[in-house]
């Protein structure tokens, strides 16, 4: 039996996945915006989130210029994308590493939106939907807006302040294991050789008198 559905079906599924990965992100953005420690990171997610309402807004205009109801349909995609986000600020992480993983997270979500768009718009153009186009553009070009927020707030500092946290956190040695560390040094210099090492082992062990 021949596959019946259109490359106009085909568009319209795609407004409706795009539909739908925008209400997720109104329902997803304010909990990122919770998590981050770095105030100007709060600030540019929050202001998105006021785009991505408006985004939600655009698309209904497509829906009633396609003469169709305006729903969506699951984006799996997202909601993919959204669950490792949520899995991250479910973690005990330092502020600066948190503030990392937001932006890497953010920005996942930017990249999808920015490509499935990018399509929409090339069919829509296609199909001599020129308004459509229109309207899909415009939101094109604020998801790459604030993705290249996002890119200068991770390079301008929140970045670098992960690393230096990480790297702050090697330095500090356990003080068990440099007390054991130094038992069996002294072990080692007392009996030598490999009967030193032996003996050392059982000290390290063994509790201090």
């Amino acid at each position: 039996m021949p596959n019946s559905k259109t490359f106009e079906d085909l568009f319209l599924d795609e407004v409706r996945d795009l539909y739908d990965a925008e209400k997720q992100l109104t329902k997803a953005l304010p909990k990122l915006a919770k998590a981050a420690t770095s105030s100007d990171l709060r600030d540019a997610i929050e202001s998105h989130l006021e785009e991505t309402r408006t985004h939600v807004d655009r698309l209904t205009q497509v829906f009633e210029l396609l003469d169709e109801q305006a729903k969506g349909k699951h984006c799996a995609g997202i909601a993919g994308i959204i669950e490792e986000a949520s899995d991250l600020i479910g973690e005990d992480l330092p502020e600066p590493v948190m503030d990392a993983g937001i932006v890497a997270g953010a920005q996942r979500a930017e990249h999808y939106e920015i490509g499935a768009y990018g399509s929409l718009i090339a069919w829509a153009t296609l199909l001599g939907r020129s308004e459509v186009a229109d309207l899909l553009t415009r939101t094109l070009d604020e998801e790459k807006a604030a993705d290249q927020k996002l890119t200068e707030l991770a390079e301008g500092g929140i970045n670098e302040q992960a690393a230096g946290s990480s790297a702050d956190e090697e330095d500090e040695e356990p003080v068990g294991r440099g007390a054991a560390s130094g038992r069996a040094t002294e072990s080692r210099s007392a009996k030598g050789g490999s009967h030193g090492r032996q003996a050392s082992s059982r000290g390290a062990g063994s509790p201090r008198r």
